[in-house]
């Protein structure tokens, strides 16, 4: 195998919170590997190493996990990150094999500009995809350069990458185009929510 991503996993004997903080304390991540009708392993990976991984291949990275000695392939599953202090608190790995095809979800990146005029929402930032567990993209490109109001592209209609198919709904709005409002619609807009708000401020409580 080879040795990309390669990343030492001790495997945990201690179970619970207690124990859980004790191995983010000592600069490791809490995971879990699983899939393939086997047991769940609880492993400690590196947290500097295990990060680093994430910052250049994206949350569907593919680790060589080392346990014990024995290299497993394991995909990155779902990371939890501390909402505030932003250190990651677990992860969760499923086991992977050459040439399997897993489903996963993929960023979405909006590239190129529309038309002077259009207003771009992107409606969804993730698209569900099948690729080969080792050619997983990191993200999926949507250009727009030149598209009019009244486009909606739909997930359908995104070219991907070869070998990669959609997993998910091909209807799903992905990106919708519309003609951006004028100053004066904005104006409008903008007294009527005032007016709201005047009006639900002076109408008396309901009991």
């Amino acid at each position: 195998m080879s040795d990309v991503n390669l990343i030492e996993a001790a495997v945990r004997t201690e179970f619970g919170k207690g124990a859980a903080r004790r191995t983010r304390r000592d600069g490791n991540v809490p995971a879990v590997l699983y899939g393939h009708h086997a047991e769940p392993q609880h492993l400690s990976l590196n947290a500097k190493a295990f990060a680093a991984i994430l910052r250049l291949h994206g949350t569907n990275a593919i680790l060589n996990l080392q346990i014990d000695g024995q290299q497993q392939l394991a995909m990155t599953k779902s990371v939890v990150v501390h909402p505030i202090r932003r250190y990651i608190e677990h992860a969760d790995l499923l086991i992977v094999k050459r040439g399997e095809r897993v489903t996963t979800d993929v960023n979405v990146v909006v590239t190129g500009d529309a038309v002077s005029g259009a207003l771009i929402t992107q409606e969804l930032n993730t698209l569900s995809i099948e690729a080969d567990a080792l050619n997983l993209p990191e993200t999926i490109e949507v250009a727009i350069d030149g598209i009019e109001p009244g486009t909606q592209i739909l997930a359908g209609s995104i070219t991907l990458p070869a070998g990669v198919t959609l997993a998910g709904d091909p209807e799903a709005l992905i990106v919708n185009v519309i003609e951006a409002p004028s100053a004066a619609q904005l104006d409008e807009e903008g007294e009527g929510t005032a007016a709201d708000v005047v009006t639900a401020e002076t109408e008396p409580e309901s009991e």
